[in-house]
């Protein structure tokens, strides 16, 4: 590469960790391209950025995070970065599944909102973590609850008005 595309990269790296909620590192030493591709498919459709990265350009473009010297130790050996922007858990629930199948992929660790997780966190709490979607269903059920339990008691009044009827036509029959 020259001066300049390494300074182009370098600053795309540095984009990714500025615009990221979350980013998971992970070692992808002995998975072959095929099985690689298929996990690049699963990751992009999910709207997760996953570049392979040099450690040495990884450091650069975090050296002016307060989390830097935290990641550190992770950049060793062959790394590879997912990160995520809407959704912090993405890359984290497709690495947990692929694992289940691949036990050649490691998870080396994982930041999010700046604090860096280690791998077992990764997996036991941020792949745990509820979606984007499943939030914004969660929040419009509990604003939805009390409209319907207001509805409810309005046709309660009705319903046992129909339930004295129909208990009066049996009672003289």
């Amino acid at each position: 590469m020259l001066r300049a595309e390494k300074h182009e990269y370098l600053e795309a790296v540095k984009d990714r960790f500025n615009r990221m909620s979350s980013a998971v590192f992970v070692d992808f030493t002995g998975l072959d391209v095929p099985t690689v591709t298929k996990l690049r498919d699963k990751l992009r459709a999910a709207a997760v950025d996953y570049k392979v990265v040099k450690n040495k350009i990884a450091k650069l473009a975090m050296q002016d995070k307060p989390y830097a010297k935290d990641v550190l130790p992770t950049l060793r050996g062959m790394t590879a970065i997912a990160w995520c922007y809407e959704d912090p858990s993405a890359a984290a629930k497709i690495f947990k599944e692929f694992v289940k199948t691949n036990d050649k992929l490691k998870i080396k660790a994982g930041l999010v909102e700046g604090r860096l997780i280690n791998a077992q966190n990764v997996m036991d709490q941020l792949a745990t973590m509820p979606g984007k979607d499943e939030i914004r269903s969660q929040l419009l059920c509990t604003l939805q609850a009390p409209a319907q339990q207001f509805v409810q008691q309005l046709n309660a009044a009705a319903q046992n008005f129909v339930y004295l009827l129909k208990a009066k036509e049996t009672q003289e029959v």
